[in-house]
């Protein structure tokens, strides 16, 4: 076969290696083998000793799970095997007949409002508490008892105090809509901080040898942690899409105005992973897919000592200060220690071998939500009845109220920034003196543009909450202190209906016949919300007020406010202090 050389690998073909060399290559790879194998019980015998390894290593699939061991699943594949982009190109012509309609408006046009009422792709619990009774209170809704980790809901109509809908008043046309809203529902915080739901599956996970359940505890026999760390859940995405999508249709015409002046909206939100995958979601359900070419995605930097009006606590240094930042915490522990009192007992009986703490217990009903918000479902939420369910929500309205909202010392200062940035897109002039969380560097015509009928802004639920006590609406610091040994009857102050995921507040821009002036609403969650307090307001039916006299009250509430003071001085708080005005003077 000329100078063609062939290999033979039938039995009767010549050897290929001479006896030494197998020999060679016998040893070779037999002490890789071994030394692949001693490697493998170096990781079982880490394994062994320190569980918390498991989710780092790269032979955690092959390990035995025990109850709590971490069980997460990355996808996408870093290198897929089968992609082939060239394959599967996105646009191959030939698109058909299309025509745009006309924009939707029902918030202009319709006799009543969409309301959001359902949570989709959850699924709650058929029973509650120990004995598996059924819940006996018929309007108890679990998806409304989580505080902040609840998922967002319209609140009924008068609940704030102003008995009127979000839609525009018969005598009014919406002119404008100012959106701020909350990321959706998420993985709680990181893995490695040892505390919360991630604290308590690591403590069952060490101790699984030793520990047996029974009864309504039993389930934690196969249990395994899967939750993720501070990203968006499926339901997440699904919450800010369809946030996008309801707000196209209720003020889908405000659009026209960009289309006249041939120029795009420009959306605001910042670099954390789950802001910025909200805000992709929510102008997907918003303008639909592709999003080339229909607005500008501004993405602010959140990082320490960098100013940002949606992430203000980072340049806030005083926030870092445990009874200042975070005055919530030893008052949110004393109120779980006593609703808790009872529960901790009652579910120690089912369990052999670990001793329940009350943080373990609050924690356990953390992954109720959390499981629930990112895997549709969870044997948590039976453990507990309907009155833990209400001291679980309570214990987050304590934890909000202290930290950053109307009883904490610094929510105003650290809100005041966002309500400089509103004063000068509702008046159309650049702010003058950038003294607190604005950036000056991204107040130009391109970044931060003046005169547009539509803006929208994600943020934190922390911030949402800065800036409801900025603005100085005092009706839901009404109640005033939240006490720590029981609930009070009437609540101005609720987490579930102000901070929960996805939460929005529309600050609504309207031209009205019965009116001379132009006026504006705040729409929290479809709740509207009064402004009587805020000085040259009037108690309106509709919850309005003239942006005139709104805009000179904010400049007051900014006048009034010394970021440098709040967030920069040596703050001191005597012991007993308290406000109701998210400020400390």
């Amino acid at each position: 076969m000329g100078g063609q050389s062939r290999l033979y690998l039938s039995d009767s073909s010549p050897p290929l290696y001479s006896s030494s060399a197998r020999r060679s290559l016998f040893l070779r790879v037999g002490a890789a083998f071994f030394a692949g194998f001693l490697i493998c019980l170096a990781v079982v015998a880490r394994y062994a000793s320190n569980r918390s390894c498991l989710p780092f290593s790269a032979f955690a699939a092959l390990l035995p799970t025990d109850v709590g061991t971490p069980e997460w699943h990355q996808y996408p594949p870093a290198e897929p095997t089968n992609a082939f982009p060239s394959a599967f190109p996105s646009n191959v012509g030939y698109p058909g007949r299309t025509q745009a309609g006309a924009e939707p408006g029902v918030a202009a046009t319709a006799p009543a409002y969409p309301l959001h009422s359902n949570v989709a792709h959850l699924v709650p619990p058929t029973r509650f508490s120990q004995d598996n009774t059924k819940a006996t209170t018929k309007d108890f809704n679990i998806f409304r008892s989580w505080g902040s980790s609840s998922p967002w809901y319209s609140i009924p109509r008068g609940k704030f105090g102003v008995d009127s809908s979000p839609e525009a008043p018969d005598t009014c046309n919406i002119t404008g809509v100012h959106l701020l809203h909350r990321h959706g529902a998420r993985y709680p915080a990181d893995y490695a901080s040892g505390s919360g739901p991630s604290g308590f599956a690591s403590r069952l996970s060490k101790n699984a040898e030793n520990i047996t359940v029974t009864g309504p505890l039993s389930f934690l026999d196969n249990w395994t942690y899967k939750l993720g760390s501070e990203g968006l859940t499926p339901f997440g995405r699904s919450q800010l899409f369809d946030l996008g999508v309801s707000m196209r249709m209720r003020y889908g015409f405000l659009l026209k105005n960009f289309s006249e002046t041939s120029s795009l909206p420009v959306f605001r939100t910042d670099s954390q992973t789950r802001m910025l995958d909200s805000a992709h979601n929510f102008a997907l359900g918003f303008f639909g897919y592709p999003l080339e070419g229909q607005y500008q995605q501004e993405i602010m930097i959140e990082a320490r000592g960098i100013n940002n009006t949606l992430a203000p606590y980072r340049s806030c240094p005083n926030n870092d200060i445990p009874n200042i930042g975070y005055r919530g915490a030893p008052l949110t522990d004393a109120w779980n220690a006593v609703y808790l009192r009872d529960t901790v007992p009652r579910l120690q009986r089912h369990v052999d071998g670990f001793e329940l703490g009350v943080r373990d217990v609050y924690a356990m009903q953390e992954l109720c939500a959390y499981e629930t918000v990112a895997l549709g479902y969870s044997k948590f939420c039976e453990l507990f009845t309907e009155k833990e369910w209400e001291g679980f929500d309570y214990s987050s309205d304590i934890h909000y109220w202290y930290s950053v909202a109307w009883g904490s010392p610094i929510a105003r200062a650290q809100g005041i920034g966002y309500v400089q940035e509103l004063v000068s897109r509702l008046t159309q002039t650049p702010i003058e003196t950038h003294n607190s969380s604005t950036n000056a560097t991204l107040h130009n015509t391109v970044t931060f543009p003046l005169g547009d009928s539509l803006y929208v802004d994600a943020t934190h639920e922390t911030v949402v909450l800065n800036v409801l006590a900025a603005l100085n609406i005092s009706s839901f610091a009404a109640m005033g202190q939240l006490p720590t040994d029981h609930i009070p009857k009437r609540r101005t102050f609720r987490s579930t209906e102000l901070a929960p995921f996805a939460t929005n507040v529309q600050f609504q821009l309207l031209s009205c016949s019965t009116e001379p002036d132009p006026q504006i609403r705040v729409i929290v969650n479809d709740g509207v919300v009064p402004l009587a307090n805020l000085d040259g307001c009037q108690d309106h039916p509709d919850g309005m007020c003239s942006i005139h006299a709104f805009v000179d009250a904010q400049k007051e509430n900014i006048r009034s406010t010394d970021w440098n003071f709040v967030c920069n001085t040596n703050l001191t708080l005597p012991d007993g202090w308290k406000t109701t005005t998210g400020y400390p003077v």
